[in-house]
């Protein structure tokens, strides 16, 4: 089995470095996605508790109104930009940037750093992982 490993690798030597640079580069991504300023559902509840934080879930409002974290604000991603006046008065707060499964909310991320607010952080997972870790919603 490994001769015949390496009987392929000297064989395709350009197959098997453009595997090696994708599966490089894949996991750089996930490695700097996994650390860019997300918190967990124990994190998040913590800087409510304690500092508390505001929440921005982007979210469509029929989403929202199904179910949402407790004192959330629901601005959709797709009017953060005409909305950031919303926010203004909270640039001293965290800022925890909520979407359904945790891969939207980091344009929501940027885009509120990029406006000057210094603590904004998204949900590691979204409202799926609330869900699951089975803590506390709101349906309006």
């Amino acid at each position: 089995m490994i001769d015949q490993l390496f009987e392929f690798v000297q064989n395709h030597p350009l197959l098997v470095g453009a595997f090696l640079l994708v599966l490089t580069a894949w996991i750089a991504y996930e490695v700097r996605n996994s650390a860019s300023s997300g918190v967990t559902s124990s994190q998040a509840t913590q800087l409510i508790n304690r500092e508390d934080a505001v929440v921005i879930d982007t979210r469509e409002a029929g989403d929202f109104k199904a179910g949402h974290i407790a004192g959330a604000r629901n601005i959709p991603q797709s009017r953060i930009d005409d909305r950031l006046g919303e926010l203004e008065k909270t640039k001293d707060k965290p800022i925890i940037v909520v979407c359904k499964s945790g891969q939207t909310s980091g344009l929501t991320v940027a885009k509120l750093v990029k406006a000057g607010f210094s603590r904004v952080y998204k949900l590691k997972g979204g409202m799926m992982q609330w869900q699951a870790d089975g803590l506390p919603m709101v349906k309006k």
